[in-house]
């Protein structure tokens, strides 16, 4: 290859380079576009919203405290991060047991029962809302802590996904455990879960999200107040003579701000996870 042709080809490459940047920088732009609105919303007076400013005349950081103030959102936040917690101990608890058995035990039927986990994952989640519902209110679990963890507890897609990374594991590591006296449960803990920790983190992170999202659910099992999670007291913003939009979202950029700092822990962690995860030759 000449010294024009390497040119031409060093250009090349920095021209896609370049398209690749443009059009992934205007991507996290769109993304970023709701959540720039949501705060600048969040700061803005009635009146700026109700006119559709774009840029607030005054940094309006007092909706954040009235916002606060109007309604119990302590109580929400202790809420949401009460069910979120237990949610997701018992998701990690469930999935990672029935993982370890669906990979690494035999017993009669193993495939069959693995097979009938997974068709359930075709089942949509509305179809479950009013059998569930029913099961509960026999239960007496309306506005409890119960009724917001238990249906939640365990989740077949992430039983598969933690089998699928317990499955790729040597079986060698195995054998030198029992030969060293290793049971089923000191190997799972000793030797499974820190190889797979990317996968619990990831697994911890989805449930967590998904349930301090969750409203649907909550807004029927729950009629106290001091039982509601965040998501269903935002609606408290939304009454019959308007809607403090201004308010709702400085609520909402509160509400999401937890995620936001566990989005940066846990990726930190996972980063972490893959660096010392795995086997050494």
């Amino acid at each position: 290859m000449t010294y024009v042709d390497s040119q031409k080809a060093k250009q090349s490459r920095t021209l896609v380079r370049t398209l690749i940047y443009i059009v992934l920088t205007a991507g996290a732009l769109i993304a970023l576009s709701p959540f720039v609105w949501m705060i600048l919303t969040s700061l803005k007076s009635y009146g700026e919203v109700a006119t559709r400013a774009i840029l607030p005349a005054k940094l309006r950081l007092s909706n954040y405290v009235e916002a606060w103030n109007s309604a119990p959102f302590a109580r929400y936040f202790a809420n949401s991060f009460l069910v979120s917690l237990c949610t997701v101990t018992g998701v990690l608890t469930t999935s990672v047991l029935a993982a370890y058995a669906f990979s690494w035990l035999d017993f009669p039927g193993k495939d069959l029962v693995f097979t009938v986990f997974l068709a359930t994952m075709m089942i949509p989640g509305q179809v479950l809302l009013i059998p569930n519902f029913l099961t509960i209110t026999r239960l007496g679990w309306v506005d409890t802590y119960w009724a917001q963890t238990i249906p939640w507890i365990a989740s077949v897609f992430n039983i598969f996904l933690l089998r699928q990374f317990f499955a790729t594991i040597p079986k060698d590591l195995y054998d030198a455990a029992v030969l060293d006296g290793c049971g089923h449960f000191r190997y799972l803990m000793t030797v499974i879960l820190p190889l797979t920790k990317p996968a619990l983190i990831t697994v911890g992170l989805n449930t967590f999200l998904g349930s301090w999202n969750a409203l649907q659910w909550p807004l029927i099992v729950t009629r106290k107040e001091s039982m509601r999670p965040i998501q269903v007291g935002l609606s408290y913003f939304l009454t019959e003579s308007g809607t403090d939009t201004q308010l709702m979202m400085a609520a909402a950029t509160m509400t999401i701000l937890p995620t936001v700092i566990l989005y940066f822990f846990a990726q930190k962690q996972f980063m972490e996870g893959i660096s010392t995860s795995g086997l050494k030759g």
